[in-house]
């Protein structure tokens, strides 16, 4: 997606795919914003790249975003301490 977005549909032949986007809603975005970038001849950056609680991830793109300076090291932001019934998280 970074380098070469225009080949993204590709991924569908990887034999884990059915197991990272179960359902088209989790693939079919980032189609959009993969052939936004595959006409503008730009590659992606990696927006937000993380996990939390174990289970839940996440990785984000953004396209036009070279001006922007990205702080940290990457990954998912440490979540607040709030106790376990406080919250819905």
């Amino acid at each position: 997606m970074t380098t070469t977005p225009g080949q993204l549909v590709d991924l569908q032949g990887h034999p884990d795919f059915p197991h990272a986007a179960p359902t088209p809603d989790h693939f079919i975005p980032l189609l959009y914003l993969a052939g936004l970038a595959a006409a503008s001849g730009e590659g992606t950056r990696v927006l937000v790249d993380g996990y939390a609680m174990g289970s839940l991830s996440v990785t984000s793109y953004t396209l036009g975003s070279n001006g922007i300076t990205f702080g940290g090291s990457g990954g998912a932001p440490a979540l607040p301490d709030v106790p376990a019934g406080e919250t819905n998280l």
